[in-house]
């Protein structure tokens, strides 16, 4: 359920790593099918991970922070990963094909029931995957604002809150989905999953995000 290429009126559009900030826009507002809210999400966590970057790359080399030029060095390249992977997972394919399929006769529904639980656990793949990646970036953007240059802080607390807010996006692509699930058991583990993801990865952006303003606003205190 991935697409390399985005479908658009007159054949095929780059992906999203390949498209301008206003193309992807463009599409986004328009009727194609994909990209959608998990795309959006997806390249709204690539952003909060190249603030957390632009952190780091700053700290980089510079003397006062000789003492963690070590980890800043493993982070960089961890930061890169994670925004690439992140843009691969922009690229998805919406449920279409299922919905369209037949329904007329017994057997017909019967199909179309057992392609569309199928589809729907490979909708929430791509959702499930970018909420994985969402908590790494988070955990680093974390660790960023922790440790990095004081003059960039203000870009670390706002990687964490596109973060924690991409975070709340994609996860509705699993709820909606899961709700449509007949196998109910294998729906309840997987919101499960998804609210712990959600819950945990919120709570540490938006903690980070606290102490960035608390920092900024109050830094005497």
């Amino acid at each position: 359920f991935f697409l390399r290429m985005i479908p658009s009126m007159g054949g095929f559009m780059d992906t999203v790593a390949d498209m301008r900030v206003g193309e992807f826009s463009d599409v986004l507002s328009s009727k194609a099918p994909v990209p959608g809210g998990g795309g959006a999400s997806a390249v709204a966590a690539a952003v909060g991970a190249s603030l957390g970057q632009m952190v780091a790359s700053l700290t980089l080399g510079k003397k006062r922070y000789a003492d963690v030029q070590g980890r800043i060095e493993e982070l960089i390249p961890r930061f890169e990963a994670v925004r690439d992977e992140l843009l691969v997972l922009a690229d998805e394919e919406p449920l279409s094909r299922a919905y369209g399929l037949p329904k007329g006769t017994e057997e017909e529904r019967a199909h179309k029931a057992e392609v569309m639980e199928a589809a729907l656990r490979s909708a929430c793949e791509p959702p499930l995957k970018i909420m994985e990646k969402t908590c790494e970036a988070i955990d680093l953007v974390d660790e960023a604002s922790r440790i990095g240059t004081r003059i960039a802080i203000s870009d670390a607390g706002a990687g964490a809150t596109l973060l924690s807010a991409a975070l709340k996006a994609v996860s509705l692509n699993i709820f909606i989905n899961a709700k449509s699930m007949a196998d109910r058991e294998y729906a309840e583990d997987l919101l499960s999953h998804t609210q712990e993801m959600l819950d945990e990865g919120c709570k540490k952006a938006d903690d980070a995000y606290v102490r960035v303003e608390r920092g900024i606003r109050w830094p005497s205190r």
